[in-house]
């Protein structure tokens, strides 16, 4: 299964709104700019019926390298999250198509 690029969005979205696609590549990129700018302020972002974006916090610990089994230092940061809503979850896991489409791709790794 492929992903779906921001372009194919834009193709779904325009194909159900009747706006072009330039209008509708738009509207994507500011929503997605305006996520990411909340994000950069320290706001949350909740969108009922879907999900939260936050930022957590993370702290600084010592990693290693799987590859040369190198011990480093991480520091401490921020990581954007995203977190389904139940109504979410809920239309994903009632979905009849999400038990084959998750059998095809264990079957083609």
């Amino acid at each position: 299964m492929a992903n779906i690029t921001k372009k194919d969005l834009v193709e779904r979205i325009a194909d159900r709104t009747g706006l072009t696609q330039v209008d509708t590549k738009i509207v994507v990129e500011s929503f997605l700019d305006s996520v990411a700018q909340a994000l950069q302020e320290g706001k949350n972002i909740e969108i009922r019926g879907f999900g939260r974006f936050k930022i957590k916090q993370k702290k600084a610990r010592t990693a290693r390298n799987p590859r040369t089994n190198q011990y480093i230092e991480v520091e401490a940061g921020f990581k954007p999250i995203f977190e389904a809503s139940k109504e979410l979850r809920k239309r994903i896991n009632d979905s009849s198509d999400m038990g084959k489409v998750l059998s095809e791709q264990t079957q083609q790794q």
